[in-house]
């Protein structure tokens, strides 16, 4: 039962509908007011009743391909389709019509349409192109319409501008896309005969010219050869002539044409012209020179005189056989061989050499293997060594010698590489610094202490005094920075005074500078630093070679040595000072420098760095921060804001430590280093807790002592941090260079962190240590019995009381 035509019982069709628009239909047409909208839409896009929209390129099954659009998806591809098509040919006696191929390009970009024809030598047709790209209408009546990819297939005629094509064949590419289409091709036909086609091959086959043509193909050669040259060194004995010498030659040998060309070597000072070339490339003859041929004596081709008559002329006929012929044999690559002869039009010249690339061509193509260079003159004459002149004591010895190496005198170069290398680069100074003091009986100058730096990026030494108080001798500079020469040499000699060098400075050495000795004591940290990473520059600070003298050891003294190291060590932690380790090794004889005991201290000391309040790291640092007037800190925390992208009040340290030199915060780097790790929770850092704490206008630290300050300040150059200072670990040296049993296997005692004091142990313990030493060990250890000038260790605060206190002395062990 239908429902009545009443509001609210029909249905709505436009419920969910959004587009309203209205297409235009009509326009003015040359002034005319004209329908041209027939196949444009009606309200909203929706079809008028009967009417049917046209596509206008071609439609391809959904859901395949890719969602780009057809001129990207398709870009640069092409359908190619064989075809021909029947011309006919009005008034001619020798063909009716005319078969013309052609290919028809289908671009899928766009559904144009090119059809070329190829050209034909002497066609006499105007070929190449017939029909230029564009979309091509259907025949009439569908001439509204375009062809698209569904119109063409192999085996159907095609009409193009009324001109009829019959598609043959397609390639491919064509046929693989036509088939995922779900086109089913037809199979291919045959293009029918060109009767006149066939009728001018053979003409064409039948046809003999008078003077043939014979092609002799060097393209291939060319091609597989070019700027390929064979290289030979060759050698010309021409003493027999008047005023002739030996001459030396290079023979090239072109690949490509197989042609020679000819080089001299002209020595300087010969007296010759430089010539460009001995022989100009050609073709080299084996058997020149010879008679001179006459003029058509030498030719392409040769013919023959059948008759010659005055009535009727000459005749000549082509001798086919070349009867007549010249033949000349030339040089090719199978008669050029190390040790041969070549006649160069009457020259004897001899192959002595080749280059690398001869050698290998000749042994990928021909097997050779044997390449020995020929000797064909005699060795060259020793240069006389030239004698330099004494230095006379005017200017350096350098700048005495150049003037002695030419007539323009020139200052001597410096090495430049060694001073890009060694030169200054931001906190790595390349300066070793050693503090010394100068070996005297004057009781006034034995007091006196030097700073010693060499420079490595021109072994420059420069020497300043520390000023001391109430001395009576100024301190400031003692030597300019300078090149020192080392002492026992000739004043005037032939050969360079030797200079000292950076591996002549170690802890320990003496130096004659200006014939002043000064000792060697200590060196700062960045010295023993850079002599350690570069131990195979200094011999002295190679742990390697130490430890290689320790092994050298008899075996009788290496449990002697255990023992001592045991009762030196009565708590059983493993360590003993540096000054019984120091005394142990100078008394060994394996000649061990003072500097070589340091860099073995340092090597197994105990490593261990006091733990800083950072309450008073923050003090520090706002009582740094106050001096220099620093109240930038809402700015630091909008910045530290800005930088957060997902607000999580962190921040990353490297992020939080370039927001802090960016806004030049006045604190020293290791200082903020050890704040930025306080605050740091893994690789972020909480920044407003960080500015909390350095904000001393809002939260103000107890005030610091000065002490206190100086603490986080630039460290000292010479500090007290050396291995003189730290306990040794005599269980890692002995397993290291003796290869001891470890704690578990051989009854050695445990290693624990505990620092030892010197003066523990009962006193039945140290008694027995005593009597011990004075049995076994004098001879080996009689520094650590006797008194001698090296500073006891530090007490541990546990026997803090029962020793005094010895003042240290300047020693080869000391520090500042």
């Amino acid at each position: 039962m239908a429902l009545p035509f009443l509001p609210g019982n029909s249905p709505n069709k436009h419920l969910g509908k959004e587009r309203f628009h209205k297409s235009q239909h009509f326009d003015y047409s040359n002034g005319v007011p004209m329908l041209v909208g027939s196949e444009k839409p009606g309200v909203g896009g929706e079809l008028l009743v009967g009417q049917k929209i046209k596509p206008k390129f071609s439609v391809y099954p959904k859901g395949q391909g890719s969602d780009l659009p057809s001129w990207v998806a398709f870009d640069k591809q092409a359908l190619c389709f064989e075809a021909y098509f029947q011309e006919a040919v009005p008034e001619a006696r020798d063909e009716t019509y005319r078969i013309r191929k052609c290919k028809i390009y289908f671009y899928l970009e766009d559904d144009t349409i090119q059809v070329v024809e190829p050209e034909c030598k002497n066609s006499g047709i105007p070929q190449g192109t017939l029909i230029h790209r564009h979309r091509i209408p259907l025949p009439p009546p569908n001439d509204d319409q375009f062809y698209n990819i569904f119109h063409f297939n192999i085996n159907q005629q095609m009409v193009l501008y009324s001109r009829t094509f019959t598609v043959t064949n397609c390639d491919s590419f064509t046929s693989n896309f036509l088939t995922k289409l779900g086109v089913r091709l037809s199979d291919p036909t045959t293009v029918p005969d060109d009767p006149y086609s066939n009728l001018r091959e053979q003409t064409e086959k039948s046809m003999k010219p008078l003077r043939p043509y014979e092609r002799r193909d060097t393209l291939k050669q060319f091609l597989d050869h070019d700027r390929k040259v064979l290289r030979f060194y060759c050698f010309w004995d021409d003493t027999e002539s008047m005023f002739g010498d030996p001459r030396e030659l290079i023979l090239h040998y072109f690949l490509a044409d197989d042609t020679i060309e000819i080089r001299e070597v002209i020595p300087p000072n010969s007296g010759r012209d430089a010539l460009p070339k001995f022989l100009r490339r050609c073709k080299l003859p084996k058997n020149a020179p010879t008679q001179l041929k006459q003029p058509g004596q030498i030719t392409d081709r040769t013919v023959l005189n059948v008759f010659a008559s005055q009535s009727q002329g000459k005749r000549y006929i082509l001798d086919s056989l070349k009867t007549g012929a010249v033949h000349e044999e030339f040089y090719k690559d199978c008669d050029l061989t190390v040790g041969g002869e070549v006649n160069v039009f009457g020259r004897r010249v001899l192959i002595t050499d080749c280059d690398d690339f001869t050698k290998e061509y000749y042994r990928s193509k021909y097997g050779i293997e044997d390449f020995t260079p020929m000797q064909y003159k005699a060795p060259v004459a020793p240069k006389p060594q030239r004698l330099v002149p004494p230095y006379n004591g005017f200017g350096s010895e350098e700048d005495s010698l150049s003037s002695c190496q030419g007539l323009l005198p020139k200052p001597p170069q410096k090495d430049f590489c060694k001073f890009m290398e060694k030169d200054r680069c931001g906190l790595d100074s390349n300066v070793l610094n050693f503090r010394a003091k100068m070996v005297t009986t004057d009781p006034v100058d034995r007091e006196r202490a030097f700073i010693i730096s060499f420079y490595l990026c021109d072994d420059s030494i420069s020497v300043f005094e520390r000023p001391q108080r109430n001395s009576g001798v100024l301190g400031g500079k003692f030597l300019e920075r300078s090149r020192v020469k080392k002492p026992g040499q000739e004043l005037f000699k032939s050969e360079l005074s030797e200079y000292f060098k950076a591996q002549d400075l170690y802890v320990g050495a003496t130096l004659c500078i200006n014939n002043k000795h000064f000792q060697l004591l200590d060196a700062d940290e960045y010295t023993f630093s850079y002599m350690e990473r570069h131990a195979e520059e200094f011999p002295k600070a190679n742990v390697g070679n130490i430890l290689s003298k320790l092994r050298s050891i008899p075996e009788e003294k290496q449990s002697e040595i255990r023992k001592f190291l045991t009762l030196s060590d009565p708590n059983n932690t493993g360590f003993i000072p540096y000054e019984s380790f120091r005394g142990l090794l100078m008394g060994l004889d394996c000649s061990l420098s003072e500097h070589e005991v340091l860099v073995l201290g340092r090597h197994f000391s105990e490593h261990k760095q006091p733990e800083v309040d950072v309450g008073l790291m923050l003090a520090v640092a706002q009582d740094l921060l106050k001096k220099k007037s620093f109240e930038e800190f809402p700015d630091m925390a909008r910045a530290f804001t800005y930088h957060d992208r997902h607000k999580t009040s962190r921040l990353s340290i490297k992020e939080t430590k370039t927001l802090c030199k960016a806004f030049r915060l006045p604190l020293p780097e290791n200082l903020l280093g050890g704040l930025l790790s306080k605050f740091a929770d893994g690789d972020e850092i909480d920044y407003h807790a960080f500015l909390a704490g350095i904000n001393w206008v809002e939260y103000p630290a107890p005030p610091v002592m000065p002490e206190d300050t100086l603490k986080f300040d630039v460290k000292a150059r010479f500090d007290s941090s050396g291995a003189e200072g730290k306990n040794i670990s005599y269980s890692a040296l002995l397993g290291d260079v003796f290869s001891f049993p470890s704690n578990n296997g051989g009854g050695y005692p445990r290693i624990t962190s505990q620092t030892v004091c010197t003066t523990s142990g009962s006193h039945q313990e140290k008694t027995a240590k005593v009597s011990y030493l004075t049995s076994h060990l004098t001879p080996l250890l009689f520094h650590t019995l006797s008194p001698s000038p090296i500073p006891p260790a530090h007490p541990h605060p546990s026997c803090h009381g029962r020793r005094k206190r010895v003042k240290r002395k300047a020693t080869g062990a000391s520090c500042f």
